[in-house]
């Protein structure tokens, strides 16, 4: 495709209103193919994001000419190398937005305001009998369920025989472990399951089979090593490096605001152009 051919989009009709940038216009085209990285968002919102990236993009290149700064372009590391305007931009940020430093005092505060997020996760080893039956199938579920509750109360008084009846009836390939799932994440099955063996003690087997999308199990949990809260000295690098990250975020926010707000900008409403994060 030639670089004037036209763009094909689910945006049919975008605004007729010119966008320009201290006299710059910002051509329709060029929005519609940068609205190709918004396509999660609606039409209308993914142009004006599109639109505004490139308004944002124009003033930093206007005013990395207006000061002389330029740079040599550097690879993602995959390759890819940044064009000069994309190297001059880069450049012109790391020159005019200082970021200050996060002190280890605010790392301290935010790990001790953030605990939660910084526990080791819960590891659960737990096996299973499953009992496969689709959705659909009605028919299915429903001998599955049956099956499934016969050996939940057979294993009420013989807990010993899971093994066995995992190796001979799960459908699961989990039946040549002796129904073992190993050491279990938080997220790593699916919901429904979690829910079955959140309530389960070490050492027990459920009374009555967990009901999941893939049919009806008979879990047992083995063991539980509960997660921990990590040790402040080890996460510091990690608060550091986010409270430097979320500092240059708000920097670069401000820097472009000043801009803006200095800039002769036509056809578009930048209210929201500080929110919009620098690359």
């Amino acid at each position: 495709m030639s670089a004037t051919a036209p763009v094909r989009t689910l945006i049919s009709k975008p605004p007729r209103q010119r966008i320009s940038v201290n006299g710059v216009a910002i051509g329709g085209q060029d929005i519609l193919r940068e609205a190709r990285n918004h396509a999660n968002e609606k039409p209308a919102t993914a142009w004006q994001a599109a639109a505004t990236a490139l308004v944002v993009k124009e003033l930093l290149v206007q005013e990395a000419r207006r000061l002389g700064v330029s740079g040599d372009p550097a690879s993602d590391g995959e390759g890819r190398m940044e064009t000069d305007e994309e190297a001059a931009i880069r450049t012109l940020v790391e020159r005019e937005v200082a970021v200050p430093e996060a002190t280890a005092e605010e790392c301290r505060r935010y790990y001790e305001n953030h605990r939660s997020r910084f526990r080791s996760a819960t590891l659960t080893e737990a096996a299973h009998i499953l009992l496969a039956a689709a959705p659909e199938d009605g028919e299915a579920r429903q001998a599955a369920a049956a099956m499934a509750q016969g050996f939940c109360d057979l294993l009420a008084t013989e807990p010993g025989a899971f093994a066995d009846l995992a190796r001979q009836h799960s459908q699961c390939p989990s039946a040549g472990q002796s129904g073992s799932l190993g050491q279990l994440l938080p997220g790593s099955t699916v919901p429904e399951f979690e829910s079955g063996i959140a309530g389960l003690e070490p050492g027990e087997i459920s009374r009555n089979p967990v009901e999941t999308r893939f049919g009806f199990h008979v879990v047992r949990v083995e063991r539980r090593i509960e997660g921990r809260d990590l040790p402040f000295e080890l996460v510091h690098d990690r608060i550091a490096a986010y409270l430097q990250d979320s500092a240059a975020h708000r920097a670069q926010a401000q820097y472009i605001a000043r801009l803006v707000s200095a800039a002769d900008i036509k056809g578009l409403d930048m209210a929201g152009a500080f929110e919009h994060r620098v690359h």
